[in-house]
Protein backbone atom coordinates (compact mmCIF):
# COMPACT_ATOMS: atom_id res chain seq x y z
CA UNK A 1 0.00 0.00 0.00
CA UNK A 2 2.78 3.00 -1.78
CA UNK A 3 1.54 6.21 0.21
CA UNK A 4 0.34 4.72 3.29
CA UNK A 5 0.69 7.19 6.51
CA UNK A 6 3.23 7.23 8.49
CA UNK A 7 2.81 7.17 12.47
CA UNK A 8 2.31 10.65 13.37
CA UNK A 9 4.01 10.54 16.58
CA UNK A 10 7.47 9.98 15.03
CA UNK A 11 9.42 13.04 14.61
CA UNK A 12 12.38 12.92 11.74
CA UNK A 13 15.22 11.92 13.95
CA UNK A 14 13.50 8.91 15.84
CA UNK A 15 12.06 8.07 12.44
CA UNK A 16 14.01 5.04 11.13
CA UNK A 17 12.86 5.07 7.61
CA UNK A 18 13.97 8.98 7.48
CA UNK A 19 17.25 8.12 8.76
CA UNK A 20 18.08 5.32 6.63
CA UNK A 21 16.96 7.91 3.36
CA UNK A 22 19.83 10.31 5.19
CA UNK A 23 22.44 7.77 4.79
CA UNK A 24 21.85 6.48 1.29
CA UNK A 25 21.23 9.59 0.05
CA UNK A 26 24.81 10.86 1.44
CA UNK A 27 26.48 7.33 -0.40
CA UNK A 28 24.59 7.72 -3.63
CA UNK A 29 25.81 11.05 -3.91
CA UNK A 30 29.54 9.67 -3.40
CA UNK A 31 28.99 6.77 -5.81
CA UNK A 32 27.91 9.23 -8.33
CA UNK A 33 24.23 7.31 -8.42
CA UNK A 34 21.97 8.07 -11.26
CA UNK A 35 18.82 10.18 -10.11
CA UNK A 36 16.47 7.36 -11.06
CA UNK A 37 18.44 4.84 -9.43
CA UNK A 38 18.04 6.49 -6.53
CA UNK A 39 14.62 7.12 -6.99
CA UNK A 40 13.94 3.45 -7.39
CA UNK A 41 16.59 3.02 -3.99
CA UNK A 42 14.78 5.12 -1.91
CA UNK A 43 11.55 3.42 -1.31
CA UNK A 44 10.48 0.35 -0.81
CA UNK A 45 9.30 -1.83 -3.68
CA UNK A 46 6.13 -3.87 -2.75
CA UNK A 47 4.27 -2.65 0.91
CA UNK A 48 1.33 -4.89 2.32
CA UNK A 49 -0.91 -3.93 5.08
CA UNK A 50 -2.90 -6.65 6.49
CA UNK A 51 -5.65 -7.02 8.39
CA UNK A 52 -5.81 -10.24 10.82
CA UNK A 53 -8.68 -11.86 12.98
CA UNK A 54 -8.49 -13.81 15.51
CA UNK A 55 -10.87 -15.17 18.22
CA UNK A 56 -9.30 -14.65 21.52
CA UNK A 57 -9.69 -17.86 24.13
CA UNK A 58 -12.47 -15.98 25.35
CA UNK A 59 -14.42 -16.21 22.61
CA UNK A 60 -13.97 -12.47 21.40
CA UNK A 61 -12.80 -11.51 17.98
CA UNK A 62 -10.15 -9.05 17.76
CA UNK A 63 -8.46 -7.64 14.48
CA UNK A 64 -5.00 -6.64 14.53
CA UNK A 65 -3.25 -5.13 12.13
CA UNK A 66 0.14 -6.41 10.03
CA UNK A 67 2.78 -5.37 7.54
CA UNK A 68 5.19 -7.22 4.91
CA UNK A 69 7.55 -4.88 3.30
CA UNK A 70 9.93 -6.03 0.51
CA UNK A 71 12.42 -2.78 0.15
CA UNK A 72 14.26 -4.62 -3.31
CA UNK A 73 14.33 -7.68 -4.63
CA UNK A 74 17.26 -6.85 -7.79
CA UNK A 75 19.46 -9.40 -6.21
CA UNK A 76 17.67 -12.14 -5.25
CA UNK A 77 14.51 -13.48 -3.09
CA UNK A 78 13.58 -10.43 -0.14
CA UNK A 79 14.69 -11.69 3.25
CA UNK A 80 13.96 -10.27 6.85
CA UNK A 81 12.46 -10.86 9.94
CA UNK A 82 9.09 -10.46 11.71
CA UNK A 83 8.60 -8.42 14.75
CA UNK A 84 5.68 -8.81 17.23
CA UNK A 85 5.22 -5.67 19.14
CA UNK A 86 2.74 -2.69 20.61
CA UNK A 87 4.66 -0.14 18.60
CA UNK A 88 5.34 -1.44 15.41
CA UNK A 89 4.56 0.87 12.50
CA UNK A 90 4.86 1.49 8.72
CA UNK A 91 7.96 3.56 8.38
CA UNK A 92 10.18 0.88 11.28
CA UNK A 93 9.12 -1.82 8.44
CA UNK A 94 10.39 0.34 5.90
CA UNK A 95 13.42 0.91 7.06
CA UNK A 96 13.65 -2.57 8.64
CA UNK A 97 13.62 -4.00 4.82
CA UNK A 98 15.81 -1.33 3.65
CA UNK A 99 18.35 -2.15 6.23
CA UNK A 100 17.83 -5.66 4.97
CA UNK A 101 18.62 -4.82 1.57
CA UNK A 102 22.08 -2.92 2.61
CA UNK A 103 23.16 -6.05 4.88
CA UNK A 104 22.51 -8.89 2.78
CA UNK A 105 24.44 -6.45 -0.03
CA UNK A 106 27.33 -5.89 2.87
CA UNK A 107 27.81 -9.31 3.25
CA UNK A 108 27.71 -10.50 -0.48
CA UNK A 109 24.90 -12.71 0.05
CA UNK A 110 21.90 -13.18 -2.87
CA UNK A 111 19.01 -11.79 -1.13
CA UNK A 112 17.02 -8.45 -1.15
CA UNK A 113 15.62 -6.89 1.30
CA UNK A 114 12.15 -7.59 3.31
CA UNK A 115 10.81 -6.92 6.94
CA UNK A 116 7.23 -8.52 8.98
CA UNK A 117 5.51 -6.72 11.77
CA UNK A 118 2.49 -7.42 13.69
CA UNK A 119 1.06 -4.52 16.12
CA UNK A 120 0.87 -6.80 19.14
CA UNK A 121 1.51 -7.41 23.02
CA UNK A 122 2.80 -11.20 22.48
CA UNK A 123 2.97 -11.23 25.99
CA UNK A 124 -0.75 -10.54 26.58
CA UNK A 125 -1.53 -12.94 24.39
CA UNK A 126 -2.00 -16.79 25.25
CA UNK A 127 -0.11 -19.75 23.31
CA UNK A 128 -3.08 -20.43 21.52
CA UNK A 129 -3.88 -16.73 20.40
CA UNK A 130 -0.43 -16.52 19.49
CA UNK A 131 -0.63 -19.75 16.93
CA UNK A 132 -4.01 -18.42 15.33
CA UNK A 133 -2.46 -14.81 14.96
CA UNK A 134 0.72 -15.92 13.45
CA UNK A 135 -1.27 -19.01 10.84
CA UNK A 136 -3.54 -16.04 9.84
CA UNK A 137 -1.02 -13.68 9.33
CA UNK A 138 0.99 -15.92 7.07
CA UNK A 139 -1.93 -17.07 5.11
CA UNK A 140 -2.77 -12.99 4.09
CA UNK A 141 1.33 -13.02 2.90
CA UNK A 142 0.72 -16.46 0.85
CA UNK A 143 0.79 -14.29 -2.47
CA UNK A 144 3.62 -12.46 -1.89
CA UNK A 145 5.98 -14.69 -0.04
CA UNK A 146 7.96 -17.76 -1.20
CA UNK A 147 11.37 -19.56 -1.01
CA UNK A 148 12.22 -18.32 -4.37
CA UNK A 149 10.20 -14.79 -3.47
CA UNK A 150 10.37 -13.36 0.39
CA UNK A 151 11.92 -15.39 3.20
CA UNK A 152 10.98 -14.53 6.63
CA UNK A 153 13.00 -15.27 9.64
CA UNK A 154 12.41 -14.33 13.53
CA UNK A 155 12.86 -10.75 15.19
CA UNK A 156 11.63 -8.74 17.96
CA UNK A 157 9.48 -11.61 19.94
CA UNK A 158 9.09 -14.09 17.88
CA UNK A 159 11.26 -17.72 17.85
CA UNK A 160 11.09 -20.74 16.47
CA UNK A 161 8.26 -21.64 17.44
CA UNK A 162 6.43 -18.85 15.38
CA UNK A 163 8.42 -20.07 12.44
CA UNK A 164 7.04 -23.72 12.48
CA UNK A 165 3.75 -22.01 12.69
CA UNK A 166 4.36 -20.43 9.62
CA UNK A 167 6.25 -22.83 7.82
CA UNK A 168 3.56 -25.29 8.82
CA UNK A 169 0.77 -22.70 7.36
CA UNK A 170 2.66 -22.05 4.00
CA UNK A 171 3.74 -25.68 3.58
CA UNK A 172 0.11 -26.35 4.16
CA UNK A 173 -1.53 -24.48 1.73
CA UNK A 174 1.08 -25.77 -1.27
CA UNK A 175 0.26 -29.27 0.09
CA UNK A 176 3.83 -29.88 0.55
CA UNK A 177 6.60 -29.40 2.96
CA UNK A 178 8.64 -26.27 2.29
CA UNK A 179 11.03 -25.54 5.03
CA UNK A 180 13.10 -22.80 2.80
CA UNK A 181 10.19 -20.57 3.28
CA UNK A 182 11.19 -19.48 6.38
CA UNK A 183 14.79 -19.49 8.26
CA UNK A 184 15.59 -19.38 12.40
CA UNK A 185 13.07 -22.84 12.55
CA UNK A 186 14.20 -25.99 15.09
CA UNK A 187 16.42 -28.23 13.87
CA UNK A 188 14.25 -30.72 13.62
CA UNK A 189 12.30 -28.95 10.92
CA UNK A 190 15.32 -28.08 8.80
CA UNK A 191 17.13 -25.29 11.02
CA UNK A 192 20.51 -24.63 10.82
CA UNK A 193 23.42 -25.62 13.39
CA UNK A 194 25.16 -21.69 14.90
CA UNK A 195 21.65 -19.98 13.99
CA UNK A 196 20.90 -19.09 17.25
CA UNK A 197 24.52 -17.76 18.03
CA UNK A 198 24.95 -16.34 14.53
CA UNK A 199 24.06 -12.48 15.38
CA UNK A 200 25.99 -12.80 18.52
CA UNK A 201 28.83 -14.40 17.04
CA UNK A 202 28.65 -11.80 14.14
CA UNK A 203 28.97 -8.72 16.43
CA UNK A 204 31.70 -10.33 18.89
CA UNK A 205 33.73 -11.18 15.39
CA UNK A 206 33.39 -6.96 14.16
CA UNK A 207 34.14 -6.12 17.57
CA UNK A 208 37.29 -7.69 17.04
CA UNK A 209 38.54 -6.36 13.84
CA UNK A 210 37.39 -3.26 14.88
CA UNK A 211 39.97 -3.38 17.68
CA UNK A 212 42.66 -4.41 15.90
CA UNK A 213 41.81 -1.95 13.38
CA UNK A 214 42.10 0.71 15.41
CA UNK A 215 45.01 0.00 17.01
CA UNK A 216 43.59 -1.63 20.60
CA UNK A 217 46.13 -4.27 22.69
CA UNK A 218 44.56 -6.59 25.17
CA UNK A 219 41.55 -7.35 26.83
CA UNK A 220 38.89 -4.58 26.38
CA UNK A 221 36.35 -2.94 28.67
CA UNK A 222 32.88 -3.54 26.97
CA UNK A 223 29.16 -2.33 27.58
CA UNK A 224 26.13 -3.95 26.33
CA UNK A 225 22.49 -2.40 26.02
CA UNK A 226 20.38 -5.33 25.59
CA UNK A 227 20.48 -9.44 26.74
CA UNK A 228 19.04 -11.18 24.19
CA UNK A 229 20.49 -13.82 21.49
CA UNK A 230 22.61 -10.20 20.12
CA UNK A 231 23.19 -8.82 23.32
CA UNK A 232 23.83 -11.50 25.53
CA UNK A 233 24.82 -13.94 23.49
CA UNK A 234 27.25 -11.62 21.90
CA UNK A 235 28.95 -10.55 25.46
CA UNK A 236 29.16 -14.17 26.04
CA UNK A 237 31.28 -14.83 23.10
CA UNK A 238 33.37 -11.71 23.97
CA UNK A 239 33.83 -12.70 27.52
CA UNK A 240 34.92 -16.43 26.60
CA UNK A 241 36.24 -16.97 23.39
CA UNK A 242 37.75 -13.76 22.85
CA UNK A 243 39.02 -12.49 26.63
CA UNK A 244 37.19 -8.98 27.14
CA UNK A 245 35.77 -7.55 30.35
CA UNK A 246 32.32 -7.17 30.12
CA UNK A 247 31.86 -4.63 32.61
CA UNK A 248 28.34 -3.23 32.01
CA UNK A 249 25.17 -5.35 30.62
CA UNK A 250 21.19 -4.58 30.39
CA UNK A 251 18.03 -5.97 29.85
CA UNK A 252 14.46 -3.72 29.35
CA UNK A 253 14.19 -2.80 33.20
CA UNK A 254 18.10 -1.55 33.34
CA UNK A 255 21.36 -2.62 33.90
CA UNK A 256 24.46 -3.86 35.58
CA UNK A 257 27.79 -2.70 36.20
CA UNK A 258 31.09 -3.67 37.60
CA UNK A 259 34.30 -2.04 36.84
CA UNK A 260 36.40 -4.99 37.68
CA UNK A 261 33.92 -7.19 35.33
CA UNK A 262 30.91 -9.29 35.27
CA UNK A 263 30.82 -12.97 34.96
CA UNK A 264 28.77 -13.76 31.51
CA UNK A 265 28.30 -17.29 32.20
CA UNK A 266 27.34 -16.40 35.54
CA UNK A 267 24.70 -13.22 34.43
CA UNK A 268 23.03 -15.13 31.80
CA UNK A 269 22.20 -18.21 34.14
CA UNK A 270 21.10 -15.49 36.58
CA UNK A 271 19.06 -13.76 34.06
CA UNK A 272 17.49 -17.29 32.52
CA UNK A 273 16.04 -18.02 36.31
CA UNK A 274 14.93 -14.63 37.56
CA UNK A 275 13.82 -13.33 33.97
CA UNK A 276 15.32 -10.11 35.14
CA UNK A 277 18.84 -8.51 36.09
CA UNK A 278 17.50 -7.36 39.16
CA UNK A 279 19.07 -8.44 42.47
CA UNK A 280 22.45 -9.37 40.83
CA UNK A 281 25.07 -9.62 43.10
CA UNK A 282 28.30 -7.97 43.22
CA UNK A 283 27.23 -5.09 40.69
CA UNK A 284 25.92 -1.71 40.45
CA UNK A 285 22.32 -0.79 39.01
CA UNK A 286 22.55 1.73 36.50
CA UNK A 287 19.67 2.73 33.76
CA UNK A 288 19.78 2.12 30.28
CA UNK A 289 20.18 5.97 29.63
CA UNK A 290 23.11 5.84 32.39
CA UNK A 291 24.67 2.22 30.77
CA UNK A 292 25.27 4.29 27.02
CA UNK A 293 27.13 6.94 28.72
CA UNK A 294 29.80 4.38 31.09
CA UNK A 295 33.53 4.92 30.32
CA UNK A 296 34.39 1.67 28.37
CA UNK A 297 36.58 1.11 25.19
CA UNK A 298 33.73 -0.99 22.84
CA UNK A 299 29.77 0.12 23.69
CA UNK A 300 27.65 -2.54 22.02
CA UNK A 301 24.06 -0.91 21.41
CA UNK A 302 21.92 -4.48 20.85
CA UNK A 303 17.93 -3.39 22.38
CA UNK A 304 16.46 -1.41 19.86
CA UNK A 305 16.27 1.57 17.24
CA UNK A 306 17.23 5.07 18.39
CA UNK A 307 19.22 4.87 21.63
CA UNK A 308 22.29 7.29 20.61
CA UNK A 309 20.82 10.71 19.70
CA UNK A 310 21.85 14.18 19.42
CA UNK A 311 20.52 14.29 23.03
CA UNK A 312 23.23 12.17 23.96
CA UNK A 313 25.75 11.37 21.41
CA UNK A 314 28.32 14.05 23.08
CA UNK A 315 28.31 12.27 26.47
CA UNK A 316 29.13 8.99 24.72
CA UNK A 317 32.73 7.60 26.46
CA UNK A 318 33.19 4.74 24.15
CA UNK A 319 36.26 5.14 21.87
CA UNK A 320 34.01 2.05 19.61
CA UNK A 321 30.46 1.44 19.06
CA UNK A 322 29.60 -2.07 17.57
CA UNK A 323 25.70 -1.62 16.47
CA UNK A 324 24.38 -4.90 17.59
CA UNK A 325 20.86 -3.39 16.88
CA UNK A 326 18.98 -2.40 14.13
CA UNK A 327 19.39 1.69 13.70
CA UNK A 328 20.28 2.00 17.23
CA UNK A 329 22.17 5.19 16.50
CA UNK A 330 20.66 8.30 14.38
CA UNK A 331 22.01 10.06 11.52
CA UNK A 332 22.23 13.77 13.93
CA UNK A 333 24.47 11.44 16.31
CA UNK A 334 26.55 10.09 13.19
CA UNK A 335 27.93 13.25 13.37
CA UNK A 336 28.89 13.98 16.72
CA UNK A 337 30.33 10.99 17.31
CA UNK A 338 32.47 11.47 13.62
CA UNK A 339 33.42 14.92 15.44
CA UNK A 340 34.31 12.64 18.70
CA UNK A 341 36.37 10.74 16.41
CA UNK A 342 34.21 7.62 17.89
CA UNK A 343 34.92 4.09 15.06
CA UNK A 344 31.29 3.20 14.27
CA UNK A 345 30.92 -0.25 12.95
CA UNK A 346 27.72 0.20 11.79
CA UNK A 347 24.16 -2.04 12.28
CA UNK A 348 24.50 -2.85 8.91
CA UNK A 349 27.55 -5.55 8.68
CA UNK A 350 27.69 -5.64 12.79
CA UNK A 351 24.67 -7.70 13.07
CA UNK A 352 25.01 -9.40 9.71
CA UNK A 353 25.91 -12.55 11.26
CA UNK A 354 21.89 -13.44 11.63
CA UNK A 355 21.14 -12.66 7.97
CA UNK A 356 24.08 -14.85 6.80
CA UNK A 357 23.90 -17.45 8.57
CA UNK A 358 19.75 -17.63 7.74
CA UNK A 359 21.09 -17.87 4.12
CA UNK A 360 23.38 -20.93 4.85
CA UNK A 361 20.17 -22.54 6.74
CA UNK A 362 17.72 -21.66 2.98
CA UNK A 363 20.91 -22.95 1.06
CA UNK A 364 20.52 -26.35 3.11
CA UNK A 365 16.44 -26.43 3.14
CA UNK A 366 17.60 -26.35 -0.54
CA UNK A 367 19.64 -29.21 -1.00
CA UNK A 368 18.64 -31.12 1.77
CA UNK A 369 22.01 -31.75 3.16
CA UNK A 370 23.39 -30.40 6.57
CA UNK A 371 26.58 -28.66 8.09
CA UNK A 372 28.14 -29.19 10.99
CA UNK A 373 28.34 -25.92 13.68
CA UNK A 374 32.13 -25.44 13.23
CA UNK A 375 31.70 -25.37 9.13
CA UNK A 376 28.78 -22.70 9.76
CA UNK A 377 31.02 -20.78 12.35
CA UNK A 378 33.72 -20.81 9.85
CA UNK A 379 32.10 -19.66 6.88
CA UNK A 380 30.34 -17.02 9.17
CA UNK A 381 33.59 -15.71 10.41
CA UNK A 382 35.43 -15.63 6.63
CA UNK A 383 32.34 -14.04 5.52
CA UNK A 384 32.16 -11.34 8.31
CA UNK A 385 36.30 -10.75 7.93
CA UNK A 386 35.60 -9.63 4.38
CA UNK A 387 33.01 -7.86 4.51
CA UNK A 388 34.76 -5.52 7.42
CA UNK A 389 37.84 -4.94 5.25
CA UNK A 390 35.40 -4.07 2.17
CA UNK A 391 33.56 -1.60 4.40
CA UNK A 392 36.92 0.03 5.82
CA UNK A 393 38.53 0.06 2.38
CA UNK A 394 35.34 1.92 0.77
CA UNK A 395 35.19 4.46 3.68
CA UNK A 396 38.69 5.32 3.23
CA UNK A 397 38.31 5.65 -0.34
CA UNK A 398 35.52 8.03 -0.71
CA UNK A 399 37.40 9.47 3.04
CA UNK A 400 33.84 9.00 4.77
CA UNK A 401 32.70 7.30 8.22
CA UNK A 402 32.59 3.67 8.12
CA UNK A 403 28.78 3.67 8.05
CA UNK A 404 28.67 5.43 4.72
CA UNK A 405 31.30 3.41 3.66
CA UNK A 406 29.22 0.55 4.06
CA UNK A 407 26.17 2.09 2.48
CA UNK A 408 28.69 2.60 -0.38
CA UNK A 409 29.54 -0.92 -0.58
CA UNK A 410 26.13 -1.77 -0.26
CA UNK A 411 24.32 0.33 -2.81
CA UNK A 412 26.86 -0.50 -5.37
CA UNK A 413 26.08 -3.88 -5.30
CA UNK A 414 22.70 -3.31 -5.61
CA UNK A 415 22.75 -0.78 -8.16
CA UNK A 416 24.96 -2.71 -10.15
CA UNK A 417 22.49 -5.27 -10.53
CA UNK A 418 19.74 -2.91 -10.97
CA UNK A 419 21.96 -1.49 -14.42
CA UNK A 420 22.60 -5.07 -15.43
CA UNK A 421 18.86 -6.10 -15.32
CA UNK A 422 17.39 -2.98 -16.45
CA UNK A 423 13.87 -1.69 -15.89
CA UNK A 424 10.95 -3.51 -17.17
CA UNK A 425 8.67 -1.65 -19.52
Amino acid sequence: MPGAASSPSVGAESNPFLQMQARFAKAADLLGLDQGFQRILARPAHELTVAIPVQMDDGSLRVFTGYRVQHSIARGPAKGGIRFAPDVHLDEVRALAAWMTWKCAVVNVPFGGGKGGVICDPRRLSQGELERLTRRYAANLLEIIGPERDVPAPDMNTNEQVMAWFMDTYSMHRRMTQTAIVTGKPIGLGGSQGRRIATGLGVALATREALTYVGHQGPARIVVQGSGNVGGLGALLLHDRFGHKVVAISDIYGGIHNEKGLDMPQVLDWLAEKRSLEGFPDADRVSNEELLELPCDVLVPAATENQITSQNAARIQARVIVEGANGPTSAEADRILEEKGVFVVPDILANAGGVTVSYFEWVQDRMGYFWEEEDVCERLERIMVKAFRDVVEAAERYATSPRIGAYCVAVDRVAYCLRLRGIYA
